[in-house]
């Protein structure tokens, strides 16, 4: 099958390059100039762990092309993925003029019957307008070109792309003919071979599904860091409220973990896309609402309890910030929880020492020269009065506790992630700050274990 993706963002890139590994001819289509240029190297623009391995080895054998003309790599297309960005506007809903200027150039340049299939996250009822620019453009030139339109969100997890795509735990595709089914049952079935499902169904619920999917998980994460405030006030341990809650089959585990917030691309956006569209139509989206606001105090947590900890005086403090990126196994810094303790740090006066594995350089658009930059844990943590740990990075995990608390002022540690042991940390000579447990959980935990 020949597929054109026209968009080499991350949705975009991970799309093009994965169908190609499975021996499809895609061509990959960008208006960045720069960015085409540099793939044409091997050079990526975002960090996935595996990406660029299958990047190279697709262009290699002539599988995986990249172009700035829409126009060029239109000709003998089977399937279009529009996966360009939906960025929020003022209003926090979702902007489409890009999907719709895309939805315009294909109507000038399509000559054959072409499924064009909305990979963007998009506001329920966009298929309807990409139809009708399309057929607006069709009409300018005077041609009737047959086409389908199709939704088939992706549920990518960033991090964890490659695997997600090729091995999918459904894959969801919104139609409304029974020739765009077919196409797409085709362009599909290379991932269904181990039984993977493909889940048709119609398109505004297709695109909805997506927006429900993101929202129920940060409302799962937002629950869990509510909890964990109410065990904190109640001497509970959210870890141990977290494996009694699930182990529950109708609960299950996962997006159970108390933390600083969600961050990222998406369920930031998602969120705020939801809310908005209940609000156009007069539906107020109350729980969404209370989830979004919920997850912006969280991402303020750190903060209080670094200043509580220092008597509310942070001046000329210097903090160790462990992990930049909104989660591990990715350079992706929007809407990333640090950005909100190193802005409320810099604010009460401290100074800055920031390491992350992997989105300093993306970092540093946020922060430029207002943090010190360093090449490890140890080098951040070096004379500092604490250490703030953001982002669960495997190199955090198992740190010497013993040479970092001789080489700070203070050996004081706030893990956001609730990934250390706070007996260890206390062994270590460390003052210890989880998330959803506090000092008599501690104890508590401490006689449990016959250290006291």
């Amino acid at each position: 099958m020949n597929i054109l993706v026209i968009g080499t963002g991350y949705v975009g890139l991970v799309t093009g390059a994965c169908l190609a590994d499975v021996g499809m001819n895609v061509c990959c289509v960008d208006i960045d100039q720069v960015k085409i240029d540099n793939l044409k190297k091997g050079i990526i623009p975002i960090y996935e762990p595996g990406l660029d391995d299958i990047i190279g080895n697709n262009v290699s054998k002539g599988r995986l092309h990249f172009s700035t003309s829409l126009k060029d790599c239109l000709k003998g297309t089977d399937v279009i993925f529009i996966a360009v960005g939906t960025p929020p506007d003022e209003d926090g809903s979702a902007d489409m003029k890009y999907v719709l200027g895309v939805a315009r150039e294909i109507g000038m340049y399509i000559e054959d019957y072409t499924v064009v299939v909305t990979k963007s996250t998009v506001p329920v009822g966009s298929s309807h307008k990409v139809k009708a620019a399309i057929n607006e453009s069709l009409q300018s030139r005077k041609a009737s070109v047959e086409f389908d339109v199709a939704s088939n969100p992706e549920f990518l997890k960033e991090g964890a792309a490659i695997k997600d795509f090729l091995s999918p735990d459904r894959i969801v595709i919104g139609i409304d003919s029974e020739r765009a089914a077919e196409v797409m049952q085709a362009v599909y079935r290379p991932f269904q071979l181990n039984g993977f499902r493909i889940i048709f169904m119609d398109i505004f619920s297709a695109e909805m599904t997506k927006y429900a999917a993101n929202a129920m998980l940060a409302t799962r994460i937002s629950f869990m860091n509510e909890m964990a405030e109410l065990c904190e006030l109640t001497g509970a341990d959210i870890n141990q409220v977290r494996a009694g809650i699930g182990a529950d089959p109708r609960i299950g585990k996962k997006f159970l973990y108390a933390g600083t917030g969600y961050g990222g691309s998406c369920f930031p956006k998602d969120v705020k896309a939801l809310i908005k569209m209940g609000s156009r139509l007069g539906y107020d989206l109350r729980l969404l609402r209370s989830v979004e606001d919920i997850n912006n105090d969280q991402k303020k947590l750190l903060f209080h309890k670094l200043s509580r900890h220092f008597g509310g005086n942070l001046a000329g403090k210097t903090i160790a910030v462990w992990g930049l990126s909104f989660k591990p196994n990715t350079d992706d810094m929007r809407e990333a929880p640090s950005l909100v303790l190193i802005g409320a740090l810099l604010q009460s006066g401290a100074r800055v020492n920031v390491h992350d594995p992997v989105a300093m350089h993306e970092a540093n658009k946020y922060l430029g020269n207002t943090v010190t930059w360093c090449a490890d844990l140890y080098e951040a943590a070096q004379g500092a009065d604490a250490i703030a740990l953001v982002t669960e990075w495997n190199e955090f995990r198992s740190p010497d506790w013993q040479q970092l608390s001789a080489m700070m002022v203070t050996p004081v540690l706030f893990d956001g992630r609730n990934i250390y042991d706070d007996v260890q940390l206390h062994k270590a000579g460390f003052v210890y700050y989880g998330i959803g447990f506090n000092s008599a959980t501690t104890d508590m935990k401490n006689r449990v274990n016959g250290n006291l």
